[in-house]
């Protein structure tokens, strides 16, 4: 999927309607890409973000396939196909970052110290 640059069916993925907290890494080189509090339900049935979690590591390309102009999202590590952004989300970004879950590995947050992400942690512990 994500070297084929392919979509898989909305609906009909991993991650689409997952509510847990934590954060989505590249599959591949497991670079961390979005966090669950950037997540919303687009309803498109694809996982949707306002927003990538470490900008540094999201490519944005132009993608005139299809007939049609888009902004394909790639992972900068891994060259990963990712998705695409468009123009139409929620505040505060404006932007929907439409995913396909089988270029996304979860971390749920109870994992990310033992997975090496626990510099993350922070962004799920409750505000005093």
């Amino acid at each position: 999927m994500t070297r084929e640059e392919g979509t898989e069916p909305p609906f009909q993925n991993e991650y689409w309607d997952n509510k847990k907290e934590g954060i989505y890494v590249d599959i591949i080189s497991g670079e961390p890409l979005f966090s669950s509090k950037d997540k919303y339900d687009s309803g498109t049935g694809w996982p949707s973000f306002t927003r990538p979690l470490e900008t540094g590591n999201i490519v944005e390309k132009e993608d005139s396939k299809l007939f049609m102009s888009r902004t394909e999202v790639r992972s900068k590590n891994a060259d990963s196909h990712l998705g695409h952004v468009f123009p139409d989300g929620p505040k505060p970004t404006g932007l929907r970052y439409c995913i396909n879950s089988a270029a996304l590995r979860f971390i749920p947050k109870e994992d990310l110290e033992k997975e090496g992400y626990e510099k993350y942690l922070s962004l799920f512990e409750k505000k005093k």
